[in-house]
């Protein structure tokens, strides 16, 4: 059998899938270079090396579409002076049928060495093997923060009245919590190891399982170190932002010790380390007990008005039902995975749904970023030229905010304010709206390139 590693150093190289001759050309182009970083600051050249996943099912057509506005986004920002270099790379059905790999040691190899990436949708292998390709990922490389902005762009259907007051970026802590895959399967050799071990090593917390031989266990890791990074780059990114506020969403009212211990850790860090940029609900109860409410309120009011951000929290069950009757209250959030996963769902379904809804993955201390569509695969209409590209396109404008070329990024998010405005959509949204042009995938990525 063909091996990837094969693949991977031979310009020309074929396997047999089904019967059939696929060829693939995987190498570094020559006409790039690497992307570095420096001092925490990444080193971005005029002719960037990025790798990328076209995805499975969709991703394809997605890609196709996205890839013509990036090149022409580049070119028209910067007249021709930089230009991506493009470098394909596996993972999903598309590695696994060439490689038999899902998610190949050389793609993993590629992401490290040239720092920023962008993906596709990945379809999750079924019956074992990888549990998430886009979880392992991001745990492989250590990409902490998973991005998510969510603003409304004008024209967009919505579900809710006033979509234009959700303007809100999520901090979502990628690599604890659940997510973390500690779990151990009801009524196997590993799960009843467990259960024995825990009986004997704490009999009392033991008897708080109800039904303790039919019950599948997980353990959910939340660590003061993982925490803290988190809360760093959201605070980090709300001051240089200019942003009002910071939330910490969490459970902690029952999960004292895990979710209650993010609340108590985040406010740690910003009073820390960025006391003379924030104030927080902390140094209000701390006043409040004091001095009285009055001087509490004086207090935060002063601090607001000399432009500090308000760092404070909310139960996340509360946060759910708020970011829909309050969303003005909320600006950036940090949250630890299971919450975050929640509340980036919920909110992209608030703007236009998930076909939309950008995000990025990073690790802002060794610079490596993947950027993805954060929709699924939708095999039923692969190969069609119809889905809406947004997804990935928004996610290429974050991809060109991180290496500082912003030019880009403004120009490409302000085409496609432009191409919606003028109801040139593709058939997701154009079933929702009123005299509406339906387009196909590649139309839209052409439309939005004559607005630029």
């Amino acid at each position: 059998m063909t091996t990837w590693s094969h693949l991977w150093n031979t310009c020309d190289a074929f396997t047999v899938v089904g019967g059939k001759a696929l060829a693939t050309q995987v190498s570094a182009p020559a006409n790039g270079s690497a992307i570095t970083i420096s001092s925490g600051q990444l080193q971005v050249p005029e002719d960037p090396i990025i790798p990328f996943i076209e995805g499975d099912g969709i991703g394809a057509d997605v890609w196709r579409a996205s890839q013509r506005v990036f090149d022409a986004t580049v070119a028209k920002a910067y007249g021709g002076r930089r230009k991506i270099a493009w470098m394909e790379v596996l993972a999903g059905e598309k590695a696994n049928n060439l490689a038999g790999s899902w998610l190949p040691d050389e793609t993993l190899d590629a992401c490290r060495k040239y720092l920023v990436a962008i993906k596709g949708p990945l379809t999750t292998p079924v019956g074992g093997g990888i549990r998430s390709l886009n979880v392992a990922l991001r745990q492989i490389l250590d990409l902490y923060v998973c991005l998510r902005p969510v603003r409304w762009f004008k024209g967009v259907p919505s579900p809710v009245k006033h979509p234009e007051s959700v303007d809100m970026v999520i901090f979502r802590e990628n690599c604890e919590d659940i997510y973390a895959g500690i779990e151990f399967e009801m009524g196997s050799a590993e799960c009843k190891r467990f259960m024995a071990m825990f009986q004997e090593a704490f009999p009392s917390l033991y008897k708080k399982i109800r039904f303790p031989e039919t019950s599948g266990i997980g353990i959910k890791p939340v660590s003061q170190d993982g925490s803290a990074r988190l809360m760093r780059a959201a605070l980090r990114y709300a001051v240089s932002s200019k942003r009002k506020s910071v939330t910490l969403v969490h459970k902690g009212n029952i999960m004292k010790f895990t979710e209650g211990a993010f609340r108590n850790w985040g406010y740690e860090v910003a009073e820390k380390e960025f006391a003379a940029d924030t104030y927080t609900w902390n140094q209000y109860d701390r006043t409040a007990a004091a001095k009285g409410g009055q001087a509490a309120n004086a207090e935060q009011e002063a601090a607001l008005a000399a432009g500090r951000v308000l760092v404070k929290d909310s139960i996340a069950d509360i946060t759910l039902q708020q970011v829909l009757t309050r969303p003005k209250e909320f600006d950036v959030i940090a949250t630890l995975n299971l919450n975050g996963d929640y509340l980036s769902d919920a909110l992209a379904a608030q703007v236009g749904g998930i076909g939309i809804a950008p995000g990025g993955n990073i690790n802002y201390e060794t610079g490596h970023a993947i950027f993805e569509a954060t929709h699924g695969t939708a095999p039923k209409y692969a190969n069609q030229d119809k889905v809406n590209p947004g997804s990935v396109l928004l996610s290429g404008e974050m991809m060109f905010r991180y290496m500082g070329w912003t030019e880009a990024a403004d120009m490409l998010i302000t085409a496609m304010d432009r191409t919606i405005s003028d109801r040139i959509v593709t058939y997701d949204f154009a079933r929702l709206m009123d005299n509406a042009k339906e387009v196909k995938c590649s139309e839209f990525g052409s439309a939005l390139i004559e607005r630029l």
